[in-house]
């Protein structure tokens, strides 16, 4: 059964598999607000469906998601609409982190070309992370004047340890999806023609398990998650909200909306 929840976002069930995939190839399923507020309120309902065992998220298209939409960004900074949205920023950002932790069927993530920024963010945050070897995958927020707020900040350490997380978020810096694996973020790096596959593999696996003790195992691993969530996520809303009304923010988005190289003023 096929369905189109909303816009930007698609979703198929069959035989206890929902495949939910961020749909907007022709964009690279960038972020905007608008589609941001989509991906905040599928989650619930998803949860609620006694016939979905488990939910397998990726991207249609040659990416998984370039993050948040530069363009669109580059358009309202430092208008009345870029202030509407830090403002909301830190309700929005809260609301779908916690929409997507507490789903309780298991979530697969099938990565199946670049992730950046909060699109990564929404891969991290899924259960277990199959991808394309060759993807470019990274949370470079700060490449654009933004504080990595979205979730990078919780569960970067999360996965990978506060050493290799600060190396990768203050520096920007992306990985290719096999050393994503290295490092410990994704469980499996495939070529990409293999990696929706393979992650539909693992969910059926999941889906055939006893269902409370599969819901119940991921709810008493991800409490570990949550109460990160609970001491910085709030926080690092905010400072990325704060950045949002910065002139390098403004000048960031725009050079890269311009193919030029930004100048930074430091405020």
């Amino acid at each position: 059964m096929s369905d189109q929840p909303s816009p930007f976002l698609s979703l198929a069930v069959e035989a206890g598999i929902a495949i939910l995939s961020l749909d907007a190839p022709d964009e690279l399923n960038a972020i905007t607000m608008d589609r941001h507020r989509e991906l905040e309120a599928v989650w619930h309902g998803l949860g609620e469906r006694e016939d979905v065992r488990a939910i397998v998220l990726t991207g249609t298209g040659r990416a998984f998601s370039a993050g948040g939409d530069l363009r669109k960004m580059a358009d309202d900074a430092g208008t009345v609409q870029g202030l509407r949205n830090a403002l909301r920023l830190p309700r929005d950002g809260m609301r779908l982190i916690r929409e997507m932790l507490a789903v309780p069927q298991p979530v697969v993530a099938a990565i199946n070309g670049d992730a950046i920024g909060l699109g990564l963010t929404l891969a991290l945050i899924a259960d277990i992370g199959v991808v394309a070897e060759d993807a470019k995958l990274g949370d470079t927020h700060v490449k654009v004047g933004l504080v990595a707020g979205d979730g990078g900040a919780v569960i970067w350490p999360a996965l990978v340890g506060m050493q290799r997380a600060k190396n990768f978020l203050l520096r920007g810096k992306l990985m290719s999806g096999a050393e994503a694996v290295a490092n410990g973020l994704f469980a499996e790096a495939l070529p990409r023609e293999a990696v929706l596959d393979r992650a539909k593999t693992i969910a059926a696996e999941m889906a055939a398990l006893p269902i409370w003790a599969v819901q119940l195992t991921k709810a008493s691993l991800n409490k570990q998650i949550e109460q990160q969530l609970n001491l910085v996520l709030d926080t690092s809303l905010a400072f990325e909200a704060m950045t949002m009304v910065t002139q390098d923010y403004a000048e960031a988005t725009r050079a890269f909306a311009d193919r030029r190289k930004p100048v930074y003023k430091g405020y």
